[in-house]
């Protein structure tokens, strides 16, 4: 019988290929951002309309107004929560891992995202790795941000939930119900990403 971390990890792979590496150019990434439309300018799309480019990454409309997983992840105390843990006011779920290169990259400016909108949304950079813990904690630890915590899912339930390559934030709203998602890395700093998380304050 296959044990069931090797299962996962088999399960994980093409995440970690079509995903991380895809996104390795992260420095022209950046550059283009500065440069990008605000979404005001910008034709307005709906729950049917295609993923399109939007800064660094890809907006993805396409599942607007569908429920937030009820899938199990470990908050920093250890303890299980899912995204309904956190109802009441809008959730912002970043999927990533000490891996990842451009997940690392944006992690300062969502931690001043964090901070800004700190009682008006909450921020959950939720960790792929499948160590958890061991990789998860050290690499916070040396980082010090100032609001993010280090939320674990080491059998990587929410990106196999999402199809989703790292990094991905997805934005839900006070009800739990999909506003929209980043496909790949972001400056959260920027005015574009203020505007788009305005969408659920």
């Amino acid at each position: 019988m296959v044990p069931r971390p090797l299962i996962v990890f088999l399960l994980m792979m093409p995440l970690v290929i079509g995903g991380c590496d895809r996104q390795s150019s992260a420095p022209e990434q950046a550059n283009a951002a500065a440069s990008a439309p605000l979404p005001d300018e910008m034709p307005s799309t709906g729950g049917t309309t295609p993923a399109r480019r939007e800064a660094a990454g890809i907006l993805d409309r396409t599942h607007k107004g569908e429920l937030a997983s009820d899938l199990q992840f470990i908050d920093p105390s250890g303890k299980p929560v899912t995204i309904a843990s956190f109802a009441g006011k809008p959730v912002l779920l970043n999927l990533w891992a000490t891996w990842c290169a451009p997940c690392v990259a944006e992690m300062p400016t969502l931690d001043g995202l964090a901070d800004r909108l700190n009682g008006k949304l909450t921020v959950l950079a939720v960790s792929q790795d499948l160590e958890g813990a061991a990789k998860v904690d050290p690499f916070f630890k040396n980082a010090q941000y100032k609001r993010l915590q280090p939320y674990r899912d080491p059998q990587a339930a929410l990106s196999m939930a999402y199809q989703a390559n790292l990094p991905t934030t997805i934005l839900f709203d006070a009800q739990g119900r999909e506003v929209w998602r980043m496909l790949g890395g972001q400056n959260w700093a920027s005015d574009t990403a203020t505007a788009l998380v305005d969408e659920a304050l």
